[in-house]
């Protein structure tokens, strides 16, 4: 299937499935709407990839970039930067990138999620990347936190349909109740972007280090019904280009 066919089949999917709601999630929905056990719709995060490839089409990728990120959010450049400084600065690149996500996670209540998939460039190169998307507190919308670009030793496989998976959803217990989040919890770190994030409920977490040669690696953190599992993502230093 093309690449094209392939959107639009996303799309499709991705309104039927915001049209019903949640899978397998419905009956489970905390009283108030708000996050919480088995709130998860990874949809969304098909409409956001949607979205952002859209408006990448339309106004350019780091418009888009710009338009869909956090007011924290971090990429790499191959260090990690702000976005927004980042981007605020930069001519919108003539390369022809297009992406398309392979693989979409979400954690259980819904807040955070990722998508990891394939780019191509009109010059015959190919990579990988991931992103991490958070859910705004006020808003049923979701923004990428941070985004990671990478090149890889063949064309990420992309499945004709996408199928979202979900994390385990923990039992009850009193640290995943809703609360306020502190003030250290929401201060961005001294002198840099953010290094780490989790969902509400403790599902899904990222972290990365940037090593003095330049060497960066994402892990991802995802609780499964099988136990913990982590996904890697390593850029800079000896992997290449890693703009995104």
């Amino acid at each position: 299937m093309s690449a094209a066919r392939r959107l639009l089949a996303l799309t499709v999917l991705s309104a039927a499935l915001l049209a019903t709601g949640p899978l397998g999630a419905r009956d489970r929905r905390t009283p108030s709407g708000r996050p919480g056990a088995g709130t998860a719709n990874p949809s969304a995060l098909v409409a956001a990839e949607i979205a952002l490839n859209r408006r990448a089409r339309e106004k350019g990728r780091y418009d888009a970039m710009r338009k869909f990120a956090a007011d924290e959010a971090v990429l790499f450049a191959p260090t990690p930067v702000l976005a927004d400084d980042w981007l605020r600065g930069q001519a919108e690149p003539a390369d022809g990138l297009q992406w398309e996500p392979a693989e979409i996670w979400m954690s259980c209540d819904g807040t955070l999620g990722l998508t990891q998939g394939g780019w191509t460039r009109a010059d015959g190169s190919f990579g990988a990347y991931a992103t991490i998307w958070q859910k705004r507190e006020k808003k049923s919308e979701y923004r990428w936190v941070l985004n990671l670009s990478l090149p890889s030793a063949e064309p990420v496989a992309v499945p004709d349909f996408l199928t979202g998976k979900v994390t385990a959803c923990p039992a009850p217990q009193p640290w995943n109740r809703q609360r306020k989040k502190t003030e250290d919890e929401i201060k961005v770190t001294a002198d840099g972007p953010p290094t780490q994030g989790r969902s509400d409920d403790g599902t899904l977490r990222w972290r990365y280090a940037t090593a003095p040669s330049g060497k960066t690696v994402l892990t991802v953190s995802l609780l499964t019904g099988g136990g913990l599992q982590q996904l890697a993502f390593e850029a800079g230093a000896r992997t290449g280009d890693t703009r995104p």
